[in-house]
């Protein structure tokens, strides 16, 4: 029988002194309140009575949700909606001893992590301008980051993340903020304009010149195939005449019978093509010996180019 009891009792005792660590996390033994040791996960033992579980302290990583207000060096409002993630340094005893006492409670240590990361948030935010916070969110983080990573060190915990997940402003510079959005882009959709209304006039006013000059180009080639053919006609009246003078003196003819005989066409040309139209010709005597002196010039003249 006394033997059963003690049995019973050495039994529980045994019993007392195991000890089971989830994963992901560590056990604080304290003999008599004093830090003794660390139990790591899986089934341990402890002395009953004298070792005592100080605290179970997750080493996984843990998140946060904050929501806080920060004021720009313009005075704007700002609200700041972001995701804080964190875990222990590191499974150093040193280290999670700084976890387990540096804080009274794991509730002190939570205001005192938000109020450091929301204090150095607005601390960066204090010296920007409105216009400019809402294209620093990875400068923001970096700022926090290298504030607090050392100060968390000594708390014996590591930022591992901070995400910025919605940054807004008071309604009021919210609308003053869309207005002015909407007055750039109207902007920048007149000068587009603008710009394509320049670019088809330039193009239009470059096509009108190269028509003007191709029209041009034509012209000039027409006026110019246009002066060969009376040159080319000119000459060959020329040596129409001038043969038929050298005949004419081949058979003994007074050179102004012909000359008679080319004025008397001229003037039936001339009155059957007339079309309507009023001709004045001198028909005196002293008018024709003068019409016929000239075609005797131009006779001769033909007859020296045709010696040429």
């Amino acid at each position: 029988m006394v033997y059963g009891i003690i049995f019973g009792v050495i039994l529980i005792i045994v019993l007392l002194g195991l000890v089971t660590v989830n994963q992901g996390s560590v056990a604080v033994i304290t003999v008599f309140g004093k830090y003794r040791r660390i139990l790591r996960p899986g089934l341990s033992v402890r002395i009953p009575l004298i070792e005592k579980i100080y605290k179970r302290i997750s080493i996984q990583n843990r998140s946060m949700e904050l929501q806080f207000q920060a004021i720009t060096q313009d005075q704007a409002n700002v609200n700041f909606s972001a995701m804080m993630l964190y875990s222990v340094l590191n499974h150093d005893d040193i280290t999670i001893q700084n976890v387990a006492f540096k804080f009274v409670d794991d509730r002190n240590f939570m205001q005192a992590l938000v109020r450091s990361v929301e204090g150095s948030v607005r601390a960066f935010v204090a010296t920007k301008r409105q216009s400019e916070i809402l294209q620093q969110r990875i400068e923001i983080i970096q700022h926090v980051k290298e504030q607090l990573d050392q100060q968390l060190e000594e708390w014996g915990f590591h930022l591992l993340d901070l995400q910025i997940n919605d940054i807004t402003f008071d309604e009021v510079i919210m609308r003053s903020m869309a207005q002015v959005v909407a007055s750039n882009n109207l902007k920048a959709a007149a000068e587009n304009e603008g710009q394509a209304l320049l670019i088809t006039k330039t193009k239009a006013a470059e096509a009108d010149g190269n028509a003007i000059k191709i029209s041009a180009e034509a012209e000039k080639l027409a006026a110019k195939l246009r002066g060969e053919g009376v040159a080319l006609f000119r000459e060959e009246v020329a040596r129409g005449m001038a043969h038929a003078a050298r005949e004419m003196e081949s058979a003994n003819l007074d050179a102004s019978f012909i000359l008679f005989s080319m004025w008397t066409d001229a003037i039936k040309h001339f009155a059957e093509n007339g079309k309507g139209n009023t001709i004045f010709l001198d028909g005196s005597t002293d008018a024709m010996q003068r019409t016929m002196h000239e075609l005797q010039s131009t006779l001769q003249k033909s007859n020296i180019i045709e010696k040429k």
